[in-house]
């Protein structure tokens, strides 16, 4: 069995339960309605509804399969690349958070300006220099290096976990990886490294443990997205709260 047909046994295993329970309820408002007008419910009414130790048997093996089996290894490309894209998905909301810490620390500097734009007497230009004065209202080297770290990697995260989702996505590349593993009787799930650049679109998966590595190349050349299309579709997201 099949990591996803060990979950379907455990589906209908868990279906038939459900039916019994459901069969129950319906028998027991039955019986409970007519007991009130004094309907005599007949011996054995209820049988539908008891779970057999068939079912509960097939269950106990059904949940003893699931429990048991390797999910975490990939068996096929796309497996491989779906767990790619959760955890670079979880590091970019990771990074996400300190892009915001990041960015509210510069934006309370950058405020001042509207301050400063109507600083037209004396005392408010005194005023002005006294924000300034304040750490809060300034902004020095470090917060710039933090801000321009964290846009990095949020950059750096949200083009992998992308590269990731259109990997997996990509009949024609993720057939070509199962082949590949198939040939050299490996398993995908096995590997050891994988990178994606997106300057020459390409993906590097290592297997070191089994002794084969290969590259593969220009695959995702139709998803690829501008600075452009992202501001643009930023704006969209902005105004209609979905991505156009």
């Amino acid at each position: 069995m099949t990591g996803q047909e060990k979950i379907d046994y455990l589906i209908s295993s868990l279906g038939a339960i459900k039916n019994r329970v459901t069969d129950n309820g319906y028998h027991t408002v039955g019986a409970v309605g007519y007991a009130a007008l004094g309907g005599v419910v007949v011996d054995d009414a209820f049988d539908d509804g008891l779970i057999t130790q068939e079912e509960l048997d097939n269950y106990l093996e059904a949940k003893d399969l699931v429990t048991t089996h390797d999910y975490a290894t990939a068996t096929t490309a796309q497996q491989l690349f779906t767990q790619e894209y959760t955890a670079a998905m979880n590091d970019l909301d990771e990074a996400l958070t300190v892009l915001t810490e990041a960015t509210g620390e510069i934006m309370a500097a950058v405020n001042v300006m509207e301050t400063a734009a109507t600083a037209d007497t004396s005392p408010e230009q005194e005023a002005l220099q006294g924000l300034l004065a304040q750490d809060d209202y300034s902004i020095d080297q470090s917060e710039v290096d933090a801000y321009n770290q964290a846009v990095a990697q949020v950059e750096n995260y949200a083009q992998q976990a992308g590269a990731f989702m259109a990997a997996a996505n990509n009949t024609e590349l993720t057939a070509s990886i199962d082949s590949y593993a198939t040939q050299n009787n490996f398993l995908v799930g096995n590997y050891t490294a994988i990178t994606y650049t997106q300057s020459v679109d390409e993906f590097v998966i290592n297997w070191d443990n089994d002794g084969f590595g290969s590259g593969w190349q220009g695959y995702l050349e139709e998803d690829m997205k501008t600075a452009a299309e992202i501001y643009a579709a930023g704006e969209y997201v902005e105004e209609y709260g979905t991505m156009p």
